[in-house]
């Protein structure tokens, strides 16, 4: 659905155009949780290189929404294919998925979370995200996204298991969390505002391929190379348990830690994390064990919108020189994931997000350090 208000605003300046959209309307009331699916949605059209997108709850004023009042725990947007002249139906539209490495979920190109004010997304010259090119579209489609904002049973009428206490499958479109007795609040009406920074595609960009590795993947290395291929199964969620009464809070600290094989190789463009309340950081190492990136959590010490005291507010991001961090194709990388265990944490995410160039890129500019 596209909203009729969406209200798209165009800018350019040094020839980066910035359009600014409005998701349809998202009614809430204290305790109510919305997740839904926003097809076709508002976006630049032509064969353009993204350079940023950027998004944050507001109110129908246009107002920024401080996380606690409408706590905003994900927002995703799905490149598609849709078949043209046809009404809407699953089998009629195409995922154009990220190029990995999970084999299924996380298809997105874009989504952040609480952290979506103060995390740097700008791809820096001469990159971009490549979309819209009509060479990649199959016959008989057009391109299209879709935006997706984020109990006995799950959404898909799955029994929950009885040790699953929190997360994503407790909190599907409709659920409604309990409030304090006594209380009543209004119901009122909400938007994701989105901003894409892009530039029309020229010969001299270099495009970059999205990576999102989960932590909770469950891939495991073949022992012999005839094996069947192994599968990224990602759980996209996972449990922090308490660390024990006898050891002080400061010493608790919660590692998860997988290695994968790296699906092919490139230059390290960009690299940020998704973590949640209690996170305190991750890292990705190279098969030497270096740093290819690394992400913290900034968090919030105020009241006004972007700085809500105790939530994460913004996680860094790493721009390495070019050509001086790369991935070599079939390298094992460790992905490593920490979270302060002083409390007991349900339903946490690890997520990684990598924008690699593929190694004959030889881009013409330097980059900016962020």
């Amino acid at each position: 659905m596209v909203d009729p208000s969406s209200q798209s605003q165009v800018k350019e300046e040094n020839g980066v155009k910035s359009a600014v959209f409005r998701s349809p309307t998202i009614m809430l009331e204290p305790g109510s949780v919305s997740n839904k699916y926003y097809n076709n949605i508002d976006f630049p059209k032509g064969h353009i290189a993204v350079k940023s997108f950027v998004a944050e709850v507001v109110d129908e004023a246009g107002n920024s929404v401080p996380l606690y009042e409408t706590y905003l725990h994900h927002w995703v947007v799905v490149r598609y294919y849709y078949r043209k002249g046809v009404g809407f139906n699953q089998s009629n539209f195409i995922v154009k998925r990220n190029s990995g490495i999970c084999d299924e979920g996380l298809p997105q190109y874009f989504g952040l979370g609480s952290e979506t004010r103060k995390t740097i997304t700008y791809v820096p010259d001469p990159y971009g995200i490549e979309v819209g090119n009509p060479v990649e579209v199959p016959p008989g489609y057009e391109e299209r996204w879709c935006d997706l904002y984020n109990v006995t049973k799950d959404e898909n009428d799955r029994v929950i298991e009885l040790d699953y206490i929190g997360g994503l499958r407790c909190c599907y479109d409709e659920t409604r969390c309990r409030v304090k007795d006594g209380f009543y609040g209004s119901r009122r009406n909400l938007y994701l505002k989105y901003t894409v920074k892009y530039i029309d595609w020229v010969a001299s960009l270099v495009p970059v391929k999205i990576y999102i590795l989960d932590i909770t993947d469950a891939w495991k290395k073949p022992e012999k190379s005839t094996a069947t291929v192994a599968r990224h199964h990602c759980q996209i969620e996972y449990l922090v348990e308490s660390c024990a009464a006898s050891v002080a809070n400061v010493d608790c600290t919660h590692t998860k830690k997988i290695s994968i094989t790296f699906p092919s190789g490139g230059d390290i463009i960009y690299g940020t994390a998704h973590q949640h309340t209690g996170g305190t950081g991750m890292a990705l190492h190279g098969e030497d064990g270096h740093v290819i990136c690394s992400s913290l959590p900034i968090y919030g010490e105020g009241k006004e919108p972007g700085n809500e005291a105790g939530y994460i507010v913004g996680m860094s991001s790493c721009y390495p020189i070019p050509g001086s961090i790369k991935i070599s194709e079939g390298e094992t990388v460790t992905l490593l994931s920490n979270y302060s265990n002083a409390q007991r944490h349900t339903g946490v995410m690890g997520l990684f997000y990598l924008l690699v160039a593929e190694p004959s890129s030889k881009p013409n500019s330097i980059l900016s350090l962020y």
